[in-house]
């Protein structure tokens, strides 16, 4: 399908999804909105794809929200339901909302943050599963020198990666922090050189769907998600549980053969 504020292609049995208005440094809009789900579900759906990556065009990733449309924004869009999905039995609660969905995708979201990432930018980046950044990226929550708060689960899922009081830190202040320290508090996994950025992330990425079963990392995604609301004994359960579906899968025989073999793995994620 066609798309106005994204590109989608696949390659390598990974989903690229690029932010697309590169003038705008990617500023979110509508359009960008119910495209990047569109996006999400298309390639969490197909089976030639095993991991997607979120990156921008051009020098950003997301600089926020595109400030031209803030400017006449009803209040009630805030609230508005009209984007959500039919509620998923088989889908946790928590991620069936407007954009904390991407931990319910079965397979891995890599954010490859390119520049500037603020705002509902950072929204988006930290719901990513894993997060390879520019060395001259710039972070910021940005929220409360707009007069607003710690939007779409942030104040949920910021302190989960950076801690306490980064978190408090980084949503009082809304201050700008450059790539080095945003690695070094967590926030991001890897720092490269912008023009080593792609080729690192892409190689990582790659490793995944050459190297590891497919479904080895969706149980692993879910099981990773899922901990919070659970205690240690349902977590150790479940991982029980899993472990006895895994024995009997056809990726746990494929990952015996292949290292007997000392071959390359061909998981079916079966």
């Amino acid at each position: 399908m066609g798309y106005q504020d994204i590109l989608y292609k696949v390659e390598h049995r990974i989903a690229t999804i690029t932010l697309n208005r590169p003038d705008k440094l990617n500023a979110w809009t509508a359009v960008m909105e119910r495209e990047v789900r569109e996006a999400m579900d298309t390639a969490a759906a197909d089976d030639g794809v095993r991991a997607i990556v979120l990156t921008g065009a051009g020098r950003g990733f997301c600089a926020g929200a595109d400030m031209d449309l803030l400017k006449g924004l009803d209040p009630s869009d805030i609230t508005a339901t009209t984007w959500t999905k039919p509620f998923d039995v088989n889908q946790r609660l928590d991620y069936q909302t407007r954009y904390g969905f991407y931990p319910a995708i079965p397979k891995p979201v890599i954010g490859m943050l390119n520049g500037a990432t603020a705002g509902i930018g950072l929204v988006h980046a930290l719901y990513c599963d894993i997060r390879f950044a520019a060395d001259n990226a710039v972070f910021t929550t940005a929220f409360s020198r707009r007069g607003l708060i710690a939007e779409h689960g942030l104040s949920w899922t910021l302190p989960r990666i950076v801690g306490h009081a980064n978190a408090m830190d980084l949503l009082l202040s809304a201050r700008k922090l450059m790539a080095p320290e945003a690695q070094a508090m967590g926030l991001v996994n890897k720092v490269f050189a912008p023009d080593a950025l792609a080729a690192a992330t892409y190689a990582y990425v790659r490793d995944l769907v050459d190297n590891v079963s497919p479904r080895s990392m969706a149980v692993i995604k879910r099981q990773q998600y899922d901990a919070p609301f659970q205690t240690l004994a349902e977590n150790t359960r479940q991982a029980n549980v899993e472990m006895a579906r895994s024995f009997a899968s056809d990726d746990f025989r494929e990952g015996v053969a292949h290292f007997m073999e000392k071959r390359a793995p061909q998981f079916t994620g079966k």
